[in-house]
């Protein structure tokens, strides 16, 4: 089965990517907790993602396309990135959930993914 692993930080936590004294230690945490899911063998994909104001919303509201700069919602927690693990069971992707830096002051929400849709039949 495979899960999506969510990251949600902090702003505190996230700005320490870019502080010079503290961003090794957090890209240390982050590159060990990655490290451990690959060697695993159940990491699918994932990536990181850059800071909320590089983001962009979009809604269609009336057949109308309404861009907004940024993500929609102020928050006390940013999404930091992903990945989808491939693990027998929801208690597995929880047990790597938890050992997530973010999960430390922020979270990690874990969600199945669907299966792909049947083939045509044709």
């Amino acid at each position: 089965m495979q899960y999506m692993l969510i990251y949600s930080e902090t702003a505190e936590d996230f700005a320490l990517r870019d502080d010079p004294a503290q961003a090794p230690a957090y890209w240390g945490a982050w590159s060990a907790y990655i490290g451990a899911i690959a060697q695993a063998g159940v990491m699918v994909s994932g990536n990181g993602l850059q800071p909320p104001h590089a983001a962009t919303t979009v809604r269609m509201r009336d057949g109308r396309r309404q861009v907004q700069d940024g993500p929609f919602a102020d928050s006390k927690e940013h999404l930091g990135g992903y990945v989808v693990i491939e693990v027998p069971s929801l208690d597995g992707a929880l047990d790597w959930a938890a050992r997530s830096p973010s999960s430390v002051s922020g979270s990690t929400e874990v969600r199945p993914v669907l299966p792909p849709p049947p083939a045509p039949v044709g």
